[in-house]
C-alpha cells in the first residue's frame, strides 16, 4: 500500500516539459467516467486553476495524476478526492473489477466465486461498498453486502462463516477523517486472512489492466447482489461472547465485584456490536463516552482518531475519573484495535494507557493458561510481529507452547501454525482464531474484561497482574522512535549506513549481533528490517509500510532483582538506546 503522502512526495517534480498537458488529458478522461458529482466538481475546479496557471495547481495535478495508489497486501488507502492517487469511486470501481477478474480466474469450475462486502461509518464507505457489490455481481461474482455499517472483524468472520471466496472491507481504520480504504481477505485455504504475496500482485495486475483498458462506464453492473441478514452478525456475537466462557464462569461476576468500566467507540462503529456481545457474555453495560459513541465521519472530538495518539483518550479518561472507573476500554473507529487504561495515582490524569505490548502479554498469558488447562499446550502457538515485545516468547516457553515471530501485519500473524493467540504492539490482538483470522478489538475487549473480572473476584487488579508478570517472566519495556521525512531517499540512506557501517555499540551498550532480514535472517520472509541484539535489549529498524517514516522499535528486559529493580534497569536501558539511536540516524 502506498499512502497519498508517499506518492505526492514522489511526484512533486516533472521530468518532461509537457507533463501538465499529458496529465490534464488524463484528468479530463477521468472526469468523463467519474460518477461522483462531488469529485467531478472539485476536479473541474482544479483543471480551471491549472488552465489559469495559478500557483500550486500544477503540483496538485501531478500529485493526483502523476502516479496511483498501489494495491498491496494492505489493499488501498488514501485521501478522498479525484484522481488515481486518491480514494474515489473510479479507483474503487477499478479495484472491484480487478478483484472480480482475479476471483473468476482462480475459481473452481464447479464453484462460482463469491465475496462478502462490509463498510464502516467513514465518508463514502457505503457508496464504495455498494459500487463493489454491483460491479462484482455484474462480473458474475456472487456478492453479499453486510446489512449495515459494522466493525472490520465482521468481514473477516463472515468470509469463513458464509464460506465465500473473498471479503472486502471499506475502511481507513484510524486514519484521518479525509481518508478511506479498501481491505481484502481471502477464503478457502486462507481462512479469511488478509491477502499476502503472490495474491496481492496478481490482484494489482488485474486492477491495472482494468484501469488501462476499460472505462468505468463500460463495466457491467447489476443490482442482483444479496444483502446478508442479521443472522451473520448474531453468529459473530455468539462466537465472540464465548471468548469469555474460557474460564467457565457459572454466573456473571461484574455485578458481584463492582468492576466499573468506561467505553469509547472513538466516533466509530464498535458500540452496537460490542453492546450485544457484552449482553450475551453476561457483562454489565459500561459507562459510555457519549460524545464519541455514535459513528461520525468527521471525528469532531479528536484531532486524530487513533487511541495511540496523544489526547485521543482525554474524554474517556475524564469519564473514568468522574465514575471512579477501574478500567477504560477503547476501540478505534472500525473496532479492530483495542486500547486499555488503568488507574494510576502517580499520573496527573489519574490513569495510564497500557502499551500494546502490556495488553498483548497479559492476553497471551491468559491464552497460555487456557491451553494448558485444555491439555493442548504442545499443539498451541503464541505469535507476535517481529517488532512486538519478546515477552510473549517468555510466556510461551514457561508454559510449553510454541512461539512464532512474523513480519508486521496480521496477514502474517494470523498464519502462524497452531495459533491460539497473536498480537502486534500497535494495539492489535487476535484472541479467537477459530472464528476471526485478523485483529479484533471487540473479542480482545471481551477477553480483557474477562481477565479483569476474574482478578476482581479475587480482590486483585490489572496492575497487580502486571506486577505478577514482571515477577514471573521478567520486566519488559518498549519505546519507539519515528523519523518522518520529506525526502524518501533519506530513509534508504540511513538503512544503507547501518548496513555498511554497523555499530559495535550504542550508548555504551555492546551490540552482540545484527540480523539483516532483507537477507532472510530471522526465519521470516525477506524484509527491509535490521535487528540489533544486545544483552537484555533489542533494536528493530525498518521503513514504515504506510507512511514516509523510519521506525525504530526499542525493547529491553530484566529478570534480575526485585520488580522495582527490574523496572529501573529497563527504563535506564531504553533511555540509553533511544539517545544512542537518535544520534545514529541524525
Amino acid at each position: 500500500m502506498t499512502s497519498s503522502d508517499d506518492a505526492a512526495d514522489a511526484t512533486d517534480t516533472a521530468d518532461t516539459p509537457n507533463d501538465v498537458e499529458v496529465l490534464t488529458e488524463a484528468a479530463l478522461s477521468w472526469l468523463d467516467q467519474d460518477p461522483d458529482p462531488e469529485t467531478r466538481d472539485e476536479l473541474g475546479a482544479l483543471l480551471r486553476r491549472v488552465g489559469a496557471n495559478l500557483p500550486g495547481a500544477a503540483d496538485e495535478l501531478r500529485s493526483r495524476f502523476g502516479s496511483r495508489l498501489e494495491f498491496g497486501t494492505a489493499g488501498l488507502r488514501g485521501e478522498l478526492a479525484a484522481g488515481p492517487n486518491r480514494m474515489n469511486r473510479v479507483l474503487v470501481g477499478q479495484a472491484a473489477a480487478g478483484l472480480a477478474a482475479y476471483l473468476l480466474e482462480h475459481a473452481h469450475p464447479d464453484a462460482p466465486p463469491s465475496v462478502v462486502i462490509g463498510y464502516d461509518g467513514r465518508k463514502n464507505s457505503r457508496v464504495f461498498a455498494v459500487d463493489t457489490a454491483e460491479l462484482m455481481a455484474g462480473a458474475g461474482v456472487r456478492a453479499v453486502l453486510l446489512p449495515r455499517l459494522l466493525p472490520t472483524p465482521l468481514v473477516a468472520f463472515a468470509v469463513r462463516d458464509l464460506g465465500v471466496s473473498a471479503g472486502v472491507m471499506v475502511t481507513a481504520s484510524h486514519n484521518p477523517p479525509r481518508d478511506n480504504g479498501y481491505k481484502v481477505y481471502l477464503g478457502g485455504a486462507d481462512d479469511g486472512s488478509q491477502i499476502v504475496p503472490p495474491a496481492d500482485g496478481e490482484i494489482a495486475a488485474h486492477i491495472l489492466r482494468v484501469a488501462a483498458e476499460r472505462d468505468l462506464r463500460e463495466l457491467p453492473r447489476s443490482e442482483a447482489y444479496e444483502v446478508a441478514g442479521d443472522d451473520v452478525v448474531e453468529r459473530y456475537v455468539a462466537a465472540t461472547a464465548a471468548v469469555a466462557a474460557v474460564r467457565a464462569h457459572p454466573e456473571p461476576l461484574v455485578a458481584e465485584t463492582g468492576l466499573s468500566v468506561v467505553y469509547t467507540a472513538m466516533h466509530g462503529v464498535g458500540w452496537e456490536t460490542f453492546a450485544r456481545v457484552l449482553d450475551r457474555a453476561g457483562f454489565e453495560r459500561p459507562v459510555l463516552v457519549t460524545e464519541q459513541i455514535e459513528p461520525d465521519p468527521d471525528f469532531p472530538t479528536v484531532a486524530f482518531p487513533n487511541p495511540e495518539e496523544p489526547g485521543a483518550l482525554d474524554l474517556a479518561l475524564a469519564a473514568a475519573r468522574a465514575a471512579g472507573a477501574d478500567l477504560v476500554v477503547a476501540n478505534d473507529p472500525d473496532a479492530d484495535r483495542l486500547a486499555i487504561a488503568i488507574p494510576d495515582p502517580s499520573r496527573d490524569e489519574g490513569y495510564r494507557a497500557l502499551t500494546g505490548n502490556e495488553v498483548g502479554q497479559l492476553l497471551g498469558w491468559r491464552a497460555a493458561e487456557a491451553a494448558v488447562a485444555a491439555e493442548a499446550a504442545a499443539s498451541s502457538t503464541l505469535a507476535c510481529s517481529i517488532v512486538s515485545s519478546p515477552g510473549l516468547g517468555a510466556v510461551a516457553e514457561a508454559y510449553g507452547l510454541g512461539f512464532t515471530e512474523t513480519l508486521t501485519g496480521f496477514k502474517w500473524v494470523s498464519r502462524a501454525s497452531g495459533l491460539v493467540f497473536g498480537y502486534e504492539e500497535a494495539l492489535g490482538y487476535l484472541v479467537n482464531p477459530a472464528t476471526v483470522r485478523d485483529k479484533d478489538g471487540i473479542s480482545a475487549a471481551v477477553a480483557f474484561l474477562d481477565l479483569a473480572r476474574s482478578l476482581a473476584a479475587e480482590g486483585r487488579t490489572i496492575a497487580d497482574r502486571l506486577h505478577e508478570f514482571a515477577e514471573r517472566f521478567g520486566h519488559y519495556g518498549s519505546a519507539q522512535i519515528s523519523l518522518r521525512v520529506t525526502d524518501l531517499s533519506q530513509i534508504g540512506r540511513v538503512m544503507q549506513r547501518l548496513r555498511s557501517d554497523p555499530p559495535a555499540e550504542v550508548a555504551g551498550l555492546r551490540v552482540l549481533g545484527i540480523d539483516d532480514l532483507s537477507r532472510g535472517d530471522g526465519g521470516v520472509p525477506a524484509s527491509d528490517v535490521l535487528r540489533l541484539r544486545f544483552d537484555g535489549a533489542r533494536v528493530m529498524v525498518r521503513p514504515s509500510g504506510t507512511e514516509p517514516k523510519l521506525k525504530i522499535y526499542l525493547d529491553a528486559w530484566s529478570r534480575e532483582g526485585s520488580v522495582a529493580e527490574r523496572r529501573d534497569a529497563v527504563v535506564e536501558a531504553l533511555a540509553r538506546l533511544e539517545g544512542g539511536m537518535r544520534d545514529r540516524i541524525a
